[in-house]
């Protein structure tokens, strides 16, 4: 390992070295509870918890979960998105010893029953309209109880009301199951002992297994240990130094069943004993009303959320200059994106970088120093980064030489929950190796060139998608886009070009492929341009490249 430039662009503040707590997640709730146990730790359509109130419901969940006869080491689901619930039982399951899993609200009924028979998971606390999934996969996955919770549950009234009658008249109300299986989450935990819970526990016990690679083949546990999870929330800390403890305002629009949520949102923000706003799903109105009214200053997210806040049309109806800094993960961010949303908020918004496997940050730009645009930043305190050759991943590459991102850090995983192999092929020696191909420069700042499995080869050249998609946002009338490299019957791959327009923006596809000559080399321009409304993305907004390729094999096939 050749030393370590990025270190002399740390942020002032940002320490070279890493020293976090010696505590597990509940213990440091529990700790927030006593130091800051007014503060409130979420608002959720105008009900308001504070941090003691919090930690007295994890205790009552988590001794619940002990009566129950679930020992350290057990598994339990949570199958919910952002609600009280998620955050409660989130707590309860790690301070009860077990090992938390999180089902994607999603997963059809295949993937949720392999998840739960590969973890072994066989309690669930689970939405109410995800139970009609869970009823046909109990049986199979022999499931021994499920907690159920109504996104209205922690309503205030009469809201509470409103979104009955509401859900009724719209035929989406789901009947509450008689099956004795089901359990009411809010009921049961009313009745639990608010006593602390008198379960030791380790740093290095496995604490979760968060599943990744759906989309790609047979989802896998992702082994993540109490000590990892602490790591990367103090990581995501020290990167801004200038925020106050008990006075930050978190936006949690992106899903806390993902890792990307769970740490830059959920537990970052209980470590700052920050307030969070939870978002079930993300609706543009209503994070902007949240942002107004409740004076958010952070706000991790995705690129298609600063899209949508950037082109919302009354966008000045609405006061979101509380931001202070937004990190962007999950997919790049696109410069233009970038500039925008800076000049609408006057905050900072950079671009980060991490995977499951990595807890899951492990690089950002600066916030308030130097950064650089199109580039994935720093590593993280604590961690190290370097570029291996793609053929072999034994040689480590020069200054701005193409390779494979290796990472090592406190914050990487354990393995592959029952898939030795698949973690020997990543996990090498300590590193991490992230299928994802870049370079570092002098600085020490690192560049996602794209996933190695999205490169393209065109002529003999390699193209990234990335590269052709910097340059259709740099077009006014583009308001989304996507490249990708798909299979055409002469040549063996074409870069097509899929792009949403701005509203009352018309286009030709000659008119967007004359726009890329002029701006990239020949062989990078776009061979065909389609017009879409909208484009494929998961939950959390990151795009699904691999849906629109299989669609163009799929024309080819006919």
């Amino acid at each position: 390992m050749k030393d370590r430039p990025w270190l002399a662009f740390y942020d002032q503040g940002v320490p070279k070295t890493l020293d976090y707590p010696q505590q597990t997640l509940p213990e440091i709730l529990a700790d927030r509870a006593k130091k800051f146990p007014d503060n409130p730790v979420f608002y959720y359509f105008g009900t308001r918890m504070n941090y003691a109130e919090l930690n007295q419901k994890v205790n009552q969940f988590a001794n619940l979960l002990i009566e129950e006869g679930i020992k350290p080491g057990d598994r339990v689901a949570l199958y919910l998105p952002n609600c009280p619930a998620a955050v409660i039982a989130y707590y309860a399951v790690l301070r009860a010893g077990a090992i938390l899993t999180q089902l994607n609200p999603l997963y059809s009924v295949r993937e949720t029953a392999h998840q739960l028979k590969d973890s072994g998971a066989q309690y669930v606390i689970s939405l109410d309209r995800f139970v009609p999934i869970l009823r046909q996969v109990a049986d199979e996955c022999q499931l021994k109880k499920v907690w159920v919770t109504r996104v209205n549950d922690y309503f205030p009234v009469p809201l509470k009301w409103l979104y009955v009658l509401k859900a009724k008249k719209e035929k989406s109300w789901v009947a509450w199951p008689k099956e004795p299986l089901y359990h009411s989450f809010v009921e049961e935990l009313n009745e639990g002992s608010p006593e602390p819970v008198q379960v030791p526990l380790n740093l290095d016990k496995t604490a979760l297994l968060q599943y990744t690679g759906g989309t790609t083949g047979v989802a896998k546990g992702v082994i993540m240990t109490h000590r990892n999870l602490v790591a990367n929330a103090y990581q995501c800390k020290l990167w801004l130094p200038k925020l106050e403890m008990g006075n930050e305002v978190f936006m949690m629009a992106i899903p806390i069943f993902h890792s990307y949520g769970m740490t830059a949102g959920m537990n970052w923000a209980v470590l700052m004993a920050a307030s969070m706003v939870l978002i079930p799903k993300f609706e543009v109105i209503q994070v902007l009303k949240a942002v107004d009214k409740y004076k958010v200053s952070i706000f991790p997210g995705v690129q298609a959320i600063y899209v949508a806040i950037n082109n919302y049309p009354d966008i000045q109806k609405y006061n979101v200059q509380s931001i202070k800094a937004c990190i962007s993960g999950a997919g790049p961010l696109h410069q233009e994106v970038q500039k925008k949303f800076e000049a609408l908020t006057g905050g900072k918004l950079v671009e980060g970088y991490g995977l499951t496997e990595a807890s899951p940050v492990t690089h950002c730009n600066p916030v308030y120093g130097t950064r650089k645009m199109g580039m994935i930043g720093l590593p993280f305190v604590g961690t190290d980064s370097k570029i291996m050759d793609v053929e072999t991943g034994t040689k480590e590459m020069p200054v701005k030489g193409i390779g494979e991102l290796v990472i090592k850090g406190p914050q990487v995983m354990q393995g592959y929950w029952n898939h030795k192999e698949e973690t020997d092929n990543v996990l090498k020696d300590g590193w991490l190796y992230t299928g994802d191909i870049g370079y570092m420069d002098e600085d020490g700042f690192f560049a996602i060139v794209d996933r190695k499995k999205d490169m393209v080869k065109v002529g003999g050249e390699n193209v990234y998608p990335r590269d052709v998609e910097e340059v259709l946002f740099q077009n006014e009338k583009v308001l989304d886009c996507v490249a990708a490299g798909v299979p055409d019957k002469v040549l063996v791959d074409k870069i097509k070009a899929y792009i949403v327009l701005k509203p009352g923006q018309t286009a030709t596809p000659e008119e967007i492929i004359e726009f890329c000559k002029s701006r990239m080399a020949k062989y990078k321009v776009p061979k065909e341009v389609e017009f879409r409304t909208s484009l494929p993305k998961n939950m959390v907004g990151k795009m699904l490249r691999r849906l629109l390729v299989e669609e163009e094999k799929q024309k080819i096939e006919k």
